[in-house]
């Protein structure tokens, strides 16, 4: 599928930088940001383009794990909800592990996230994934030297295990600046219906920003490999990140539309012969609205 013919609105090439700048009064506010109208409208195309995604890899058996990570409020559960806002959760799942028990503690790292993959027609999408290690573990010490550097040097391998089976993987990393990362954690602090965003865990890993920071490039230089690339996702504005990730992601298989033509309804039943229960019998719950 040439998704390319379909979202011309949309590119950022550098060369069309000129073109680019015409477009702006009609899709970005002043401050850069993508227009809620332009965003709604795109999303709603590139969710038409999931569903038909999700009914190809049904039908041909494909199994797909895509992997978000990023630091804290960088925008990667926003963009998981809206890939599984309109698709089947039988076929689309996502995983985001607990902290590993005791007896997960004994197994081989890999094995706990390795139960979550994908069977023949499922999308797995993980939210933080195996590289908790790179990542968490590394920055709050809760893995040895030893269990680290094991890590690095066996994770390529494990993802080379995975594609040569035949599983595709997508590894995106989300990158959000500093200001604006700051900006959504104020918003969580202060809103009642956000705070329970912020972890104590989030606010350790704020404070040691710059071990984060060392700790992620030490990753993409060890896994960021030919077979199994980091696609960095800017997320600074949410919208744009969110239709700019959705939009690779569907570049990454080359599906057809195989959507069900629509479906024509059988007949209900003759319900003459069908006496309802008295309505004073049974509880409502109550219309407050």
């Amino acid at each position: 599928m040439d998704l390319q013919e379909e979202q011309p609105i949309l590119s950022t090439d550098g060369e069309d930088s000129q073109l680019e700048d015409q477009r702006d009064a009609s899709l970005y506010k002043k401050n850069g940001k993508l227009k809620r109208k332009v965003y709604e409208s795109e999303l709603v195309r590139l969710q038409e383009e999931l569903v038909k995604l999700q009914y190809w890899v049904r039908e041909k058996g494909l199994r797909l794990v895509v992997l978000f990570e990023g630091r804290d409020a960088a925008g990667k559960g926003g963009v998981i909800k809206r890939i599984t806002e309109r698709t089947n959760p039988r076929v689309v799942r996502v995983v985001a592990l607990n902290a590993p028990t005791e007896r997960e503690k004994g197994q081989w790292y890999f094995q706990r996230y390795v139960m979550h993959l994908p069977a023949a027609g499922e999308i797995v999408l993980f939210d933080r994934s195996w590289y908790n290690r790179a990542l968490v573990e590394r920055v709050m010490n809760f893995c040895t030297d030893e269990q680290y550097w094991q890590f690095m040097r066996s994770c390529p391998q494990f993802e080379r295990m995975l594609i040569r089976d035949g599983i595709r993987l997508v590894k995106y990393w989300f990158s959000v600046s500093d200001d604006e990362q700051e900006r959504r954690f104020q918003k969580r602090a202060n809103d009642r219906r956000r705070r329970w965003k912020l972890s104590p865990m989030d606010l350790e890993a704020r404070r040691r920003w710059l071990e984060y920071s060392k700790a992620k490039d030490r990753m993409f230089e060890y896994t960021d490999t030919k077979l199994s690339p980091w696609y960095v996702v800017n997320s600074d504005d949410k919208r744009r990140a969110r239709l700019n990730c959705i939009t690779h992601l569907l570049s990454m298989v080359d599906y057809e539309d195989v959507v069900p033509d629509p479906i024509e309804l059988p007949p209900r039943e003759d319900e003459d012969a069908y006496v309802r229960m008295p309505y004073d019998e049974q509880t409502f719950v109550p219309e407050v609205y």
